[in-house]
């Protein structure tokens, strides 16, 4: 039995860009106009689930509101923690370490920023919290409200990119992306969904 599962990234942020995994900065109101309008359509999500990290759970809750579903809110969904990293930008490490900035960008898995989250754990928790929301979930359709790491992995897998070219994914403020995810022996299959004829009329 498979589950839909669309993954909005939350909208721009009051601190702006950089590594933002555990920071936890509000939106802006061009940070909430993104994400309205990535849900302002008709859709038949049955819950919502949310990074608990403001910049998600805000939007989620007003969102819930809005459209009468249950929400809950999922730790193991947050960014991934970038440790001496946060809050800095990738000019500003190119200037001060471009050598640990390059191996970063060249293969994650391989290179964990000081003080920060190795890769393997957070794709283990973030596997982990699908594999709870499938067994909660499975033959419904849920929104999840998150964070470009989450959506880089799982965007991966269903591309069938190598896991270390994850950063390859380009995933924009208020983004939606649209998934099937099926267990499938002892793993995962994911594979990209036929998004809303609302949605792909936009």
């Amino acid at each position: 039995m498979s589950m839909r599962l669309d993954l909005l990234r939350h909208g721009e942020t009051e601190l702006g860009g950089g590594f933002r995994g555990r920071l936890d900065d509000a939106l802006t109101a061009a940070g909430w106009a993104q994400m309205q309008a990535a849900t302002d359509r008709p859709g038949d999500w049955q819950a919502l689930v949310s990074s608990p990290l403001r910049r998600c759970a805000a939007f989620a809750e007003r969102l819930a509101r809005q459209r009468d579903l249950p929400l809950s809110l999922e730790a193991d969904f947050r960014e991934l923690d970038f440790g001496e990293w946060e809050g800095l930008s990738a000019a500003t490490l190119m200037e001060s370490d471009s050598d640990a900035l390059a191996r970063f960008w060249a293969d994650p898995y391989a290179f964990t920023p000081p003080g920060g989250e190795p890769l393997a754990a957070f794709e283990a928790r973030v596997f982990a919290a699908l594999g709870r929301l499938y067994a909660a979930h499975a033959g419904r359709h849920l929104l999840l409200v998150t964070h470009g790491g989450v959506m880089r992995l799982l965007g991966a897998v269903a591309r069938g990119l190598p896991r270390q070219q994850l950063l390859q994914v380009s995933v924009a403020h208020g983004e939606l992306l649209a998934l099937r995810i099926e267990a499938h022996a002892g793993g995962w299959n994911i594979q990209p969904a036929e998004p809303d004829a609302a949605s792909a009329s936009r």
